[in-house]
């Protein structure tokens, strides 16, 4: 082989995870840690050896398994899935491990052990796909297993799969006969108040581009019915890993454990716009309430209050017009300014560089129709901010001088908007005001003590404010209110941070790697993992890990690293101190 020549071959991958990880371990860290070493011991690694597969690694909570045969992936991953229904079957329900597994056939790039590429990335998001104690396999996968391993394969269409540029088709597997089949963790407990998620609209156009507008109404809905606080309200970002995907209602709620849920269909045409909704009641099975509304661009924003309105009717009639009336933000005179903030919003919460620059351009065409939009002005604070946060910018001091002057000017526009006080929350956290960023988050949540994000963002301030117990909590809530958001690795992260600061190295690594599984390109993880591993002594994981973090930032330093966390002094000495000992220059 060439040298620099990169080492290719096709492999079956198997990536495995523990489902409700961070409630685990917040009941009983030390116990939950040796239940798992017991499992990798006593059942994992008997099975991959059995079925000729190698582990390549193992990520805190889960691992990652290379087969030469999909049929030995398959067989492997029902075996194991069967050993853990029995070994569960005498353990209470609410200490039980279960693991949900991805399989995919793709070709992956092998790199001093590891392996990495799309092959190994599309098993990771099948992963996340699988119910408790269950298995997803690719199109690929099934092609070859059909037939050969006794089991049911059930097609569940082409859901999307987050930074997979390709329709997927994915399969889950059923056990043949029910005395088998893997015992699925208890579904999420409703909350002590009426709970509810809105599923994303139908785009009945005709048109793909206008999907950002379908997304964008219930982007509007979610927030005003967060605005009523006796409703508990599902973040979009979890509601959204639905879209694409036919959606039998009652899983869909045990999943996300909600007792309601509201679907609907938007239609634009030209001028015109027409909202088809209608509300379920996930446990009775029936329909409390639907209708449709039909009005012109400019009726736009009392369609949505409607739709509201009636929603929050149906679950509890009492309702006073008064408390989605305060859910408001403040109107945008030009619809045109409207439409491009629409466009931009799944781009904002990408957390990826070149999204963010997308998100930037839309936002400043938005600003340029009117300059005084606070949402638009808050968005704009909160990328340039993430480009401090992640080392995107070349120009810290610049971004810094763009997110304060965004963010003050967004509040002098603004009057009580929970994502507009979030968004600034979140910014003013990254240049260092952390007071006044704690102060806006708290009257975000007390607005809409519904939002993921506000609680997220929460989370982070009381880790910069060495509140590490404070931080977990806040962390958890996010966790909770949007179980499937693609942008819980940020919270695992933050709870990895917080348990570094309270020096409990082993959960933060756990709960780092974890975040990595989720999110692998988040290369700027290892800015912490690196640290942990090295004080752990975990060297040749502090070594990989380091490579990693040069290979996307070569001039890189301790001095570089220390002065873009924003953590406490004693957690920076002990970053420090474990990046000096990995090897990382001062």
């Amino acid at each position: 082989m060439s040298e620099g020549r990169v080492e290719r071959r096709l492999a079956a991958i198997l990536v495995a995870d523990v489902v409700g990880y961070s409630r685990l371990m917040g009941r009983d860290e030390e116990g939950t840690l040796a239940s798992l070493k017991a499992i990798r011991a006593e059942v994992g690694g008997p099975k991959i050896a059995e079925h000729r597969g190698r582990l390549v690694k193992t990520t805190g909570d889960g691992f990652l398994v290379e087969f030469p045969s999909v049929v030995d992936a398959v067989r492997c991953a029902v075996e194991l899935q069967e050993a853990m229904a029995e070994r569960n079957g005498t353990i209470p329900e609410d200490r039980r491990i279960a693991f949900r597994i991805g399989i995919n056939l793709g070709d992956v790039i092998a790199d001093q052990g590891d392996i990495f590429g799309d092959g190994v990335n599309i098993a990771a998001r099948l992963e996340g796909l699988a119910e408790s104690g269950g298995i997803c396999i690719s199109a690929r996968v099934h092609e070859d297993a059909a037939g050969k391993v006794d089991a049911i394969f059930e097609d569940i269409g082409e859901p999307e799969l987050k930074n997979i540029g390709r329709p997927v088709r994915v399969y889950r597997v059923r056990l043949r006969t029910s005395s088998q089949a893997p015992a699925a963790a208890p579904a999420l407990a409703l909350p002590d108040k009426p709970s509810i998620a809105v599923l994303p609209f139908h785009n009945m156009s005709g048109d793909p581009e206008q999907e950002y507008f379908a997304d964008g109404m219930v982007e509007e809905i979610i927030t005003a019915l967060s605005g009523i606080r006796w409703l508990f309200v599902i973040a979009r970002n979890s509601t959204f890993t639905y879209k694409g995907r036919a959606a039998d209602i009652k899983r869909v709620a045990e999943e996300l454990g909600v007792r309601y849920v509201v679907e609907g269909s938007v239609r634009k045409a030209g001028n015109r716009v027409r909202i088809a909704a209608q509300l379920i009641d996930s446990e009775a099975g029936t329909h409390l309430w639907a209708d449709r509304f039909d009005g012109s661009l400019e009726d736009v924003f009392d369609l949505q209050d409607q739709i509201a309105r009636s929603v929050a009717g149906a679950i509890q009639p009492s309702v006073r017009s008064a408390e989605i009336a305060r859910s408001r933000r403040k109107r945008p005179e030009s619809l045109d300014a409207y439409d491009l903030v629409l466009q931009a919003y799944p781009f904002v919460w990408s957390l990826d560089r070149a999204s963010n620059g997308k998100a930037l351009k839309l936002l400043d065409r938005a600003l340029a129709l009117e300059p005084d939009y606070p949402l638009a002005l808050s968005l704009v604070a909160w990328c340039h901010a993430q480009q401090i946060a992640y080392n995107w910018t070349l120009d810290p001091a610049k971004s810094r001088d763009e997110v304060l002057r965004t963010a003050e000017a967004a509040a002098s526009a603004a009057t009580d908007d929970p994502t507009i006080l979030t968004g600034l929350g979140a910014a003013y956290a990254i240049v260092r005001n952390h007071v006044l960023a704690e102060r806006l988050l708290q009257r975000a949540l007390l607005l809409d003590p519904s939002s993921a994000w506000a609680w997220n963002r929460s989370g982070w301030v009381h880790c910069y404010l060495d509140h590490p117990e404070v931080a977990v909590e806040h962390f958890e809530r996010a966790l909770r209110l949007s179980p499937f958001d693609p942008m819980n690795f940020n919270a695992l992260v933050g709870i990895g941070v917080a348990h570094l600061g309270a020096e409990r190295l082993d959960a933060a690594a756990l709960c780092l790697e974890k975040a990595l599984l989720d999110q692998p390109a988040a290369t700027w993880i290892y800015r912490t993992l690196v640290p942990v591993y090295a004080l752990l002594g975990r060297e040749a994981e502090a070594n990989a890990g380091l490579e990693r973090l040069r290979a996307e930032y070569p001039d890189l330093t301790i001095t570089k690293v220390v002065s873009a966390l924003l953590v406490p002094q004693a957690t920076l000495d002990l970053t420090a101190a474990g990046l000096r000992k990995a090897g990382l220059p001062d």
